[in-house]
């Protein structure tokens, strides 16, 4: 038995999210269905990030078993499967079969897409937010944030996560063209967390002293006081973070050389 990742990229609009729902159409769900059909046996998928519904990846990974040889167009076959709005990018394997894309990851890495001016194909792609930016607040808030490990102000309710404890490594925006963006890399992210991270500084940024107003949110361990309004249609996560030659790459070459065609 061979442990499998695929790379993926997908439109989050059309979707209920990313981890499998029963027979809602999910991310995971149509990646099951679409291995099972080409593999000609039940294929289960375990997904590194879960997204919530609305919100885009450029580069989620997704782990199966599967103790055949694959076929050497397994992924254009895939991406003729699968619904347009969802692309495998990429095709990986590991030597170890126990290496896991969601235990395993050093991080994950997400932006949030923030446009000012009216643009009907932005629509759905990011947060249309028409309002003055001070940038420099912003910058504060964001590196201010890799100061703290302790984010429960940052998490929904009903949440299953065990500790409320992260560790940031990356977090600062930036102008890319005509959009803002906010680039942050955590080991792990709480539930509905980046999008929270990105309401409370923008709500922030408009007051005399960003910083405190941010650590009094941070000391006060409560969610009603960070703002989760900002939609999803702005996140997207952006690549998952693995240790250094832990997956390597299937060639036309490697597999051609291991083909076995079921006919």
């Amino acid at each position: 038995m061979k442990r499998y990742f695929l790379i993926v990229a997908y439109d989050g609009t059309a979707f209920h999210g990313s981890q499998i729902q029963g027979t809602q159409k999910t991310i995971q769900l149509s990646l099951n269905q679409a291995l099972s059909t080409l593999l000609r046996q039940e294929i289960e998928t375990f997904g590194a990030s879960r997204t919530d519904e609305g919100v885009h990846a450029l580069g989620n990974v997704y782990h199966f078993d599967y103790a055949g040889v694959l076929h050497p167009q397994l992924q254009y076959k895939l991406n003729a499967l699968l619904p347009h709005e969802i692309a495998v990018v990429g095709l990986l394997q590991s030597d170890n079969p126990e290496f896991n894309a969601r235990f395993d990851a050093l991080s994950r890495t997400y932006r949030y897409k923030i446009y000012q001016h009216k643009n009907p194909f932005k629509k759905g792609r990011a947060l249309f937010y028409p309002y003055p930016i001070q940038l420099a607040n912003l910058q504060k808030t964001a590196s201010a944030l890799k100061d703290f490990t302790n984010f429960e102000s940052f998490s929904k309710r009903n949440t299953q996560s065990y500790t409320f404890n992260c560790t940031i490594f990356q977090s600062y925006w930036e102008m890319n063209n005509d959009e803002l963006h906010y680039v942050v890399e955590a080991n792990r992210f709480l539930r509905g967390m980046v999008r929270a991270l990105v309401g409370t500084q923008l709500k922030l940024m408009k007051t005399k002293d960003p910083e405190q107003e941010l650590l009094n949110i941070i000391n006060s361990k409560d969610c009603n006081l960070a703002d989760f309004s900002v939609t999803g249609n702005g996140l997207y996560l952006e690549s998952v973070n693995y240790p250094v030659d832990s997956l390597k790459k299937i060639d036309k070459d490697q597999q051609a050389a291991l083909i076995k065609i079921n006919k």
